[in-house]
Parts: structure tokens; C-alpha cells; sequence
């Protein structure tokens, strides 16, 4: 059994940044690829960015330019650097990591941006 945790989140204001970790319990070679989702209240889950064993990184159009997904292989641990935060930035975020045949979730870390 894989386990994900995230951490890292809390109350930032608009224009802060704020840096989410997820820690794999197992080694993250394992996966084909890492990926940071989130959900806003009554709004379905959507990516916002994924990084593959090989450091290739996909955002959602709606964070380019503010957010990094970064990875340490030693650690076996994600990062998500978020920069320039909006209020619509707004949601829990989850990590997951993706086998061929299976995805394994984190519980979530909230994260709001609020003044």
C-alpha cells in the first residue's frame, strides 16, 4: 500500500506563495508520474500540474507562469511551488502518483487565499 501526505497549506493572502510538499512512501521510480490536483467547493477536481520520472512538468493553463512542480528523488517527495496567489486559487489540493494500472491519492492539504 502507497501512501501520499501532503502538507504545506494554510491561510495565505492574495500575492503570497505558499509551497506544498507531498512525501511518497515508497521510492517515487516506481511511478511514471506525480501529479498536484485540487477542488474548489462545488467544483469538480481538476490538474494543475504533473511532473514524470524524467522531470517533464504540464500545467493547467490557469497557473502557468505562477506555480513550479519540482521533485526530490532522494527525498521521495513532490513539491508545488505556488506563487502570485489568486482568491480562485482557492481549493484542497491532492497529490498523486501513477502506475501503469493504478493511482494512489494523498488526503488533501487546504489552501486559502483570502486577505
Amino acid at each position: 500500500q502507497v501512501q501520499l501526505v501532503e502538507s504545506g497549506g494554510g491561510l495565505v493572502q492574495p500575492g503570497g506563495s505558499v509551497r506544498l510538499s507531498c512525501a511518497a512512501s515508497r521510492n517515487m521510480f516506481s511511478f511514471n508520474a506525480m501529479g498536484w490536483y485540487r477542488q474548489a467547493p462545488g467544483k469538480q477536481r481538476e490538474l494543475v500540474a504533473t511532473i514524470t520520472q524524467g522531470g517533464s512538468t504540464v500545467y493547467a493553463d490557469s497557473v502557468k507562469g505562477r506555480f513550479t512542480t519540482s521533485r526530490d528523488n532522494a527525498k521521495n517527495t513532490v513539491y508545488l511551488q505556488m506563487n502570485m496567489l489568486k482568491s480562485e486559487d482557492t481549493a484542497v489540493y491532492y497529490c498523486k502518483a501513477s502506475t501503469r494500472s493504478i493511482e494512489y491519492w494523498g488526503q488533501g492539504t487546504q489552501v486559502t487565499v483570502s486577505s
